[in-house]
């Protein structure tokens, strides 16, 4: 954690705990991409300096080293370092901000063409009815 400090003071908080001394597993999820942590949780405080409320996250492996490499980029030095970086963190990595894989949902876009060409097709379907009806009936 040298590598987040600034000044003698820790930008960043991170506390383990021993999960086996507790006799059961942690299973967290992480705050940033929601996959399970299990043994690697790491939790992270605010420094106390922050605005209130203070946060805290609990972070996977991969996404705690994306923060603390967002932490060195960074060229401000407030309290408030740690928070935005995390919002820059999490606007990369979180699911929500990953578009969907192809073959997942289909787009709007899909779905409109789907329907026009169902519609013809059903349009068409009930023209050769109509007209068979019309020709048995006339004979």
């Amino acid at each position: 954690m040298k590598d987040t400090m600034h000044g003698g003071e820790p930008t960043v908080q991170t506390q383990r705990g021993n999960a086996r001394k507790l006799g059961r597993r942690i299973t967290a999820r992480c705050s940033i991409c929601t996959h399970y942590t299990w043994f690697t949780a790491v939790p992270i405080v605010e420094p106390p300096g922050a605005p209130e409320p203070r946060q805290v996250w609990t972070l996977c492996t991969e996404c705690h080293a994306a923060l603390l490499e967002e932490m060195r980029r960074s060229p401000i030095r407030s309290p408030l370092r740690l928070r935005i970086a995390m919002g820059l963190v999490a606007a990369e990595r979180a699911p929500q901000s990953q578009p969907p894989l192809e073959g997942g949902a289909m787009s709007d876009h899909r779905w409109i063409v789907v329907l026009a060409w169902g519609f013809g097709i059903a349009m068409v379907l009930h023209l050769i009815l109509i007209v068979m009806l019309a020709y048995v009936a006339g004979h």
